[in-house]
C-alpha cells in the first residue's frame, strides 16, 4: 500500500521580474492614475520596465511518506518559501505537479488564513471549516488552542488588532491543535520570543511522534537536526541534496561557511608558521578514525594537528580554541602531553591529538583556531583562525544531557553531570566516589 503523504514532480514556478499585475481599480483610481500619467509620459518614453524570467522552483522532484519530519534548508531565495506556498495552494506553479494526499494546516507568513475582520473565536471555527472539521471537532480543541496561543482576554477581539505576536500564537496553535494529516511550517516562527518557539518546536515533535506529516523551513540547524531525520537541500530553485539530516546539514554549513572538518597544506613553503614550525593540517575525526562535519553530542570527537618543526630545541605548545556561531570563545586547550611538557622538540613531523569527550560540548556550529607558540621567551608562532568547523548534533533519545527535554538549552557547554536523588534523609557523609543508599 503506498503510503505517500505528498508527492512532488518536476514542480517548477517561473515569475516575471519587472512585470506588474493588473488588479480591480475604482473609477477614484482609474481617474488618478490619467492625471499621474500627463506628468510621467515622457519618462515612459525614455525608459521601460526590464522584465526577466526568474526561476524560483525548477524541475523539483520528492516523496514524502505519512509520518515523516522532513526539514527543508537553503540560502535566502533557495525557493524554500515558495515551494511551501505551492503545496499549501497558496501559489500556482508554473510547471510540474503537486500531489496533496491528506489534509493540510500550514503555517507560513503572518497573515495567511485569517480574516482580519473576524474575531479570534470566528477564526479558529473558520479554519476548522476548511480543514473539512464538524463543529463538535473544533468545540473539542478549543480551549487548548486557545490556552497554547495565550490569547484568552482577546479571543472576541477581531484579529486585525492583534500585535504580531499573539497572531502568530494562535495561528501556529490552530495550525498544530486542528490535527491535520500533514503540518507546513516556514521560518514564520523566528519572529516569535524564545518561550513561543520552544513551545512550537514541542508541539511540532509531539506531532511527529503522532504519525503525522511535518514538512519544517528553517535556518535554524539545531532545531531541522532535532526534529527532522531527513533533510532536502534547495539551492537556486533546485533540490541539491536529500537524506540523512547530519549528512545534509554538514553539507550545507560546509558551502555555506567556506570552511571544512580537514584542511591542509601541502607545500611547507607557504604553509602557516615560520621558521620554526609549520603548521601542515588539521582534522576533526571520529574516535573509528573517520573525518566527519556533523559530531553526535554524545560521542567523543578528537582534532589532530599536523605540523613540521624545522629547527631543533624549541620547546612548543600547541593549542586549538573553540568558538560558537555568536562569536563565543567556548574554551581553550593547550598540549598537556607530559611526555613532552617542558621538553623541547627536535626537527621533524609531529601530530598532536585533542579528545574532546562525549556530552561535553553543546549543539550548535563550532569553528575551531589553531596556534603554536612558545612560552619563555612567549613568541607566537603561528596562529590560524577557521582552519576547521563542525556540527555538534544532540539527540532526542533521552539519554544525553537534555534528558527527555526537547526545547531550547542555552550554554557554551553541555555536561552530563552525575545527580543523586534518594529517599530519606540527609546524609552527610556522602560523597563523590560513594554509591548512596536508600534509607
Amino acid at each position: 500500500m503506498d503510503n505517500t503523504a505528498i508527492r512532488v514532480q518536476n514542480l517548477s514556478k517561473l515569475y516575471k521580474v519587472g512585470a506588474v499585475c493588473e488588479s480591480y481599480k475604482m473609477l477614484r483610481e482609474h481617474i488618478t492614475e490619467s492625471f499621474k500619467s500627463l506628468f510621467r509620459r515622457d519618462c515612459r518614453a525614455r525608459r521601460s520596465p526590464s522584465k526577466e524570467d526568474f526561476w524560483a522552483l525548477k524541475d523539483v522532484s520528492l516523496d514524502v511518506r505519512e509520518g515523516e519530519v522532513v526539514g527543508i534548508i537553503g540560502r535566502n531565495g533557495a525557493g524554500k518559501s515558495t515551494l511551501l506556498k505551492i503545496l499549501s495552494r497558496i501559489t500556482e506553479p508554473s510547471g510540474g505537479v503537486a500531489d496533496i494526499y491528506g489534509r493540510v494546516g500550514c503555517l507560513l507568513e503572518v497573515g495567511t488564513g485569517f480574516h482580519p475582520e473576524l474575531t479570534g473565536r470566528e477564526n479558529i471555527y473558520l479554519n476548522g471549516v476548511i480543514l473539512g472539521m464538524k463543529k463538535t471537532e473544533v468545540e473539542q480543541r478549543f480551549d487548548e488552542i486557545v490556552a497554547f496561543g495565550e490569547v484568552e482576554k482577546f479571543i472576541d477581539t477581531p484579529v486585525k488588532h492583534y500585535s504580531t505576536g499573539m497572531y502568530l500564537r494562535l495561528a501556529f496553535a490552530v495550525a498544530a491543535h486542528l490535527e491535520p494529516e500533514i503540518l507546513i511550517v516556514d521560518e514564520v516562527l523566528a519572529v516569535g520570543d524564545a518561550q513561543f518557539q520552544r513551545k512550537c518546536l514541542n508541539k511540532m515533535e509531539d506531532v511527529g511522534k503522532e504519525g503525522r506529516t511535518v514538512l519544517f523551513v528553517s535556518h535554524n540547524m539545531q532545531a531541522v537536526t532535532r526534529l527532522c531525520q531527513r533533510v532536502i537541500l534547495l539551492d537556486e530553485g533546485r533540490v541539491k541534496l536529500d537524506g540523512a539530516a547530519q549528512d545534509v546539514v554538514g553539507a550545507y554549513l560546509k558551502s555555506e561557511f567556506g570552511t571544512t572538518s580537514s584542511r591542509e597544506w601541502r607545500d611547507p613553503a607557504t604553509a602557516p608558521g615560520n621558521d620554526i614550525v609549520r603548521l601542515l593540517a588539521v582534522r576533526v575525526r571520529t574516535e573509528e578514525g573517520e573525518i566527519t562535519d556533523v559530531v553526535d553530542i554524545r560521542r567523543p570527537v578528537a582534532i589532530d594537528m599536523e605540523y613540521q618543526v624545522l629547527k631543533s630545541g624549541q620547546v612548543l605548545v600547541p593549542q586549538f580554541s573553540f568558538e560558537n556561531e555568536a562569536g563565543v570563545r567556548v574554551f581553550v586547550t593547550f598540549d598537556c602531553d607530559p611526555r613532552w611538557h617542558r621538553r623541547a622538540r627536535s626537527a621533524g613531523r609531529y601530530v598532536s591529538t585533542v579528545w574532546i569527550p562525549g556530552n561535553y560540548l553543546a549543539e550548535g556550529t563550532l569553528f575551531v583556531r589553531a596556534a603554536i607558540f612558545t612560552l619563555r621567551p612567549y613568541v607566537m608562532h603561528l596562529l590560524e583562525s577557521n582552519v576547521a568547523t563542525f556540527q555538534v548534533v544532540d539527540s532526542l533519545d533521552g539519554d544525553s544531557a537534555r534528558g527527555d527535554y526537547t526545547g531550547h538549552l542555552p550554554g557554551a557547554v553541555r555536561p552530563l553531570l552525575r545527580w543523586e536523588t534518594r529517599l530519606g534523609h540527609y546524609n552527610t557523609q556522602l560523597n563523590a566516589t560513594e554509591t548512596p543508599t536508600m534509607v
